[in-house]
């Protein structure tokens, strides 16, 4: 049935109203759970409760939309999970930061308070996403939202943890870790972010003991000398072969240095000595269990100096940087002071410069989880990664990865199951708390944020509940979509864990995209103030818009440049599609989907525009399939405003506007036909104006969302049509560009010759003869094989044939010879290049066959046209 009349204009406020409710309605995005239809997983990458989605994330988004739409629409069981992420650090300062505003802190609230106040800022922020997520139309099963802090995923976290806890890949130890003095938490290696910051190289001179003489080190952090316990030097070093076992002594503070041979020194690089510092340098931590080293801890969580530095105790680490060096310099111990740019790391939440830290932290034995799943990716149920280079990238994480840190010191998380014994000191790990609870303390800290989102594809399906109907039918997942920039947050933990606790990939392809950059391509940020909002791109232009954009300006793996011009843009696409489709459906009368007939009376162009719709068909389906929505977008376009706006709507009009009724019923079952396999293939990219065109053609079913992706069919194809068409609309080009050229409109009649190659051809052009008056509106046609080709005329070739156009008086002969000998260079040039294609014997043996005969035939074709050019030019200048 047909839906009432469509709006004169297209406004994509009105179109997109309501619509998603219809959808949510209509329960088409809600996964079936049973029947014999294939199931089809996406998990989506849940977002963090801590604020607005961004432009990123309005393309991962839109490129799941695409691909669970196109897998619905043919014939799957399509489960789209949708879900948010608890985001601990990031949700924690938040909340904090909302606190200091109102003159309180989560310390005055205690933990359960702090936590309620959390829980209300994730229900506010939740609610938020879903409102985005509908402005964007994306298909998301609500019936099976998750959250990476409810009570399945807990036990999920609680079952993981105690499970690799007893096979001894879970450990608690003193390491140094990354420390973020701002937030008061461990970090791991991936959420810190280094910057080139200008700093410098502190060279020193520590004083021997018991003897005249030093030795000289350089650093670039002097507060950390205040924690040194040895100096090391390289065992082949001649220069300190003498000094091997001695001592030296430690400026400031007193403590004697022992002076360490160790192969780790690099003696190319400064003077070849180093200072140790096992308690704030990872490296020196290493040499320090190997030398049986003290560690000195000389930092308070905070940054601040702790009674272990001295003097300096209660002072800021940069605040002691800055008196340290003065006091060095007045001492004579500070030799010299060179400025040297190096990476800082920061924090990514924080922004703090990180400080490497001893702490007790839990981590995760990387060793025997990363060499599983390295070994997987030889298997046949590798992870394939799209485009396959990031698989390198997976696997050189995996292959260099140091343990995991997993530990944080944050109240809002995920609670660590482990408990200490008040008086022995003992711990318990469990899922449950242990007998006698009131004599154990549970641990303080809360897991990383990633260790929950690590289970993310299946322990959203149930587990660890096995026998779960989701888990057995859903998992693993089909296709996972997401940025490069988390290959190894997320990508990487999600395969080694899904390995471990389910003996399976959690998906069997990854999709990489780039990031959002803006119109110069630099990466967007706040303190470039070039962000863009995506509520705001709808607001101005729709979601169709903005998903069209965001779906095909990139190939896989590739970053995007936004620009407002791009989004208007394709803003005009959907009008030109919105204005076709009005201007076919008021043509179409009272049409039903059962009186739709195209198998006879077809005009050349209705089997030109059922061909090429074939051939877009299947190039769609195909690109769409491998996900490169980007070329699927790129033959979705031309298709769209060149063949079927631009050609077949003003070649349908003759017919329409004709006497001829079988014509017009042909015509007019021909455009329902195509309108409705264009609102299909669309339909991924642009679900609302497309759903809102078809509920007005001719159809069965609720909505476009159920209806079945559209399939080639190849009775249609008609190849000879195809050529005659492209003739055709060299023919008429050529005239509208030769009347431009001489600026004569097309209201004013002109003569019009054709001379054709053969009589066939003749035939042909006669046959579409109406076609011809009607878009070169000549005041006489002539087609023939020999024609008088008039001295003074304007000349087009095209395959095939000549063209003629006598302009007495309208044109300058050494303007068309000079217009012709430009001609002539091009085909020269196209000449040229197949012919040095076809010379090519490497091209010619490898090509298929059909692909060499093409460009045998496009030689023969140039050829001809330079020698008619050449022709004319000579006839012209005699």
């Amino acid at each position: 049935m047909k839906d009432i009349e469509m709006s004169t204009k297209y406004d994509p406020t009105e179109v997109e109203k309501d619509r998603y409710q219809f959808w949510l309605e209509g329960k088409y995005f809600e996964a079936e759970g049973t029947g014999e239809k294939e199931p089809y997983t996406v998990v989506i990458p849940p977002p963090n409760v801590t604020g607005k989605l961004h432009l990123g994330h309005a393309w991962d988004t839109t490129l799941q939309d695409i691909i669970t739409r196109v897998k619905r629409m043919q014939g799957y069981d399509v489960l789209w999970l949708p879900g948010m992420d608890h985001a601990g650090i990031a949700t924690q300062a938040k909340v904090e930061a909302k606190l200091k505003e109102q003159g309180t802190s989560r310390y005055d609230l205690g933990r359960e308070k702090f936590l309620e106040k959390s829980w209300e800022w994730k229900g506010e922020y939740a609610d938020f996403i879903r409102s985005q997520w509908e402005k964007m139309g994306l298909g998301l099963d609500y019936s099976r939202e998750r959250f990476t802090l409810d009570s399945g995923l807990s036990d999920a976290v609680k079952e993981v943890f105690v499970r690799l806890y007893e096979k001894d890949l879970i450990y608690r130890g003193e390491y140094i870790i990354n420390w973020d003095p701002a937030t008061q938490t461990a970090l791991s290696d991936i959420e810190v972010e280094y910057k080139e910051v200008q700093g410098a190289f502190y060279h020193m001179s520590y004083p021997l003991k018991g003897e005249e003489g030093s030795i000289s080190i350089a650093t670039t952090r002097p507060e950390t000398m205040l924690g040194d316990t040895a100096i090391a030097v390289h065992p082949e070093d001649e220069r300190y072969a003498h000094l091997i076992g001695k001592k030296a002594v430690l400026p400031i503070i007193g403590r004697e240095l022992e002076i360490v041979a160790d192969d780790y020194v690099d003696r190319e690089f400064g003077s070849g000595a180093v200072k140790i510092t096992p308690a704030h340098d990872p490296n020196d931590f290493e040499i320090g269990n190997r030398h049986n080293l003290e560690r000195v801890l000389i930092m308070n969580e905070d940054g601040t100096m702790n009674e272990k530095a001295g003097v300096y105790e209660g002072m800021d680490r940069f605040d002691c940087r800055k008196q340290l060096v003065k006091d060095l310099q007045e001492q004579g111990v500070l030799t010299e002071i060179e400025e040297h740019m190096h990476s800082v790391g920061h924090s990514e939440r924080s922004g703090a410069v990180v400080e490497p830290y001893l702490s007790t932290q839990w981590f995760v034995d990387m060793g025997p989880l990363a060499e599983a799943a390295v070994a997987q990716q030889k298997t046949d149920d590798k992870v394939n990664f799209v485009p396959d280079r990031f698989e390198k990238t997976y696997l050189n994480w995996m292959e260099n990865i140091r343990d995991w840190c997993i530990s944080r010191q944050l109240w809002w998380g995920h609670r660590i199951p482990a408990w200490y014994h008040k008086e022995t000191g003992e711990i318990y790990v469990g899922k449950e708390a242990p007998e006698n609870e009131g004599e154990w303390e549970q641990d303080a800290d809360v897991l990383d944020t990633w260790f929950s989102s690590a289970l993310w594809p299946f322990s959203t399906m149930g587990w660890p509940d096995e026998e779960s109907e989701d888990f057995k039918r859903y998992f693993p997942t089909n296709a996972l979509v997401t940025g490069y920039d988390i290959i190894f947050f997320w990508v990487s933990r999600m395969i080694f864990q899904s390995i471990e606790f389910t003996d399976r990939r959690p998906f069997e392809d990854v999709l990489i995209h780039g990031l959002v950059r803006d119109g110069e391509g630099r990466k967007m940020s706040k303190s470039l103030g070039n962000g863009v909002d995506p509520m705001d791109v709808i607001d101005k232009y729709g979601a169709d818009s903005l998903r069209y954009l965001l779906s095909t300006s990139s190939s896989p793996g590739q970053d995007m440049r936004f620009t407002w011009e791009k989004v208007e843009s394709t803003w005009n696409f959907a009008n030109k599609i919105w204005n076709a489709s009005r201007f076919a459906l008021m043509n179409m009368g009272d049409l039903r989907v059962e009186d739709i007939d195209i198998t006879k009376n077809r005009t050349v162009a209705d089997e030109w525009i059922l061909t090429r719709l074939n051939e877009t068909i299947e190039k769609v389906t195909k690109n769409v399939d491998g996900y490169d929505f980007g070329e699927a977008g790129r033959h979705l376009y031309n298709f769209i405003w060149d063949d079927f706006c631009d050609w077949y709507i003003e070649m349908a009009k003759l017919p329409l506007y004709s006497e001829n009724e079988e014509r017009i019923h042909t015509t007019r079952s021909v455009l329902a036909y195509t309108l409705d396999r264009i609102m299909r293939m669309l339909h991924p990219f642009m679900p609302f104006i497309t759903e809102e065109i078809w509920q007005h053609l001719p159809h069965e079913g609720p909505s476009i969302t159920v209806s079945e992706w559209p399939q080639a069919d190849e009775s249609l194809n008609n190849r000879q049509a195809v050529t005659e068409m492209e003739r055709l609309v060299s023919i008429i080009r050529a005239v509208r560009n030769i009347r431009a050229e001489v600026d004569t409109p097309m209201s004013k009649q002109i003569k019009l010759l054709i001379q054709a190659e053969s009589r066939e051809v003749v035939g042909e052009l006669e046959m579409n003869r109406d076609y011809l008056e009607k878009f070169c509106n000549p005041s006489e046609l002539t087609i023939d094989t020999e024609v008088e080709a008039p001295g003074k005329a304007m000349s087009a070739v095209v395959t095939g044939a000549s063209l003629y156009l006598p302009l007495e008086g309208l044109m300058n002969i050494e303007d068309e010879i000079a217009r012709l000998e430009k001609e002539r260079k091009k085909w020269e040039e196209e000449v040229k290049r197949v012919q040095g294609k076809l010379a090519n014997e490497k091209f010619v043996s490898k090509a298929p066959a059909h692909v060499v005969e093409a460009e045998k035939e496009k030689e023969a074709d140039y050829l001809d046209k330079r020698a008619k050019v050449e022709a004319r030019i000579e006839e012209l200048k005699a």
